[in-house]
């Protein structure tokens, strides 16, 4: 399994305001926008998430590690022990992700976009 990247990702109350922020004070734009939840990105492809609420999840991750493999990536969670708090499901926007806590209470949204 590899991963393609790794993005933090902030739970915000008020969207456009922090968009608004972290584009004037980074320098960032705008990459993705599905209203609840926004990526923003420099031209070398850093990037950092603004999120409201997951639309499909309990809880909200902070941060999200996009992998090649996410089946690879959920068996070896599963190994480890660790918490599943969002189950292995393939959403309607194209990535197929799961979630687990780790030992700090940390949520980890782990992805790959599907293939077709």
């Amino acid at each position: 399994m590899r991963i393609e990247r790794i993005a933090p990702i902030l739970t915000v109350q008020d969207l456009p305001a922090a968009i608004a922020e972290h584009t004037s004070v980074l320098g960032l734009r705008v990459i993705m926008d599905m209203e609840w939840i926004v990526f923003l990105a420099d031209d070398a492809g850093r990037q950092l998430g603004l999120m409201t609420v997951d639309a499909t999840a309990p809880v909200n991750p902070d941060v999200s590690v996009f992998v090649d493999d996410v089946d690879a990536a959920h068996a070896a969670a599963t190994a480890a022990g660790v918490e599943i708090v969002h189950p292995l499901s393939v959403e309607e926007w194209g990535v197929r992700r799961f979630f687990y806590r780790d030992s700090s209470g940390r949520v980890v949204n782990v992805g790959s976009h599907v293939r077709s």
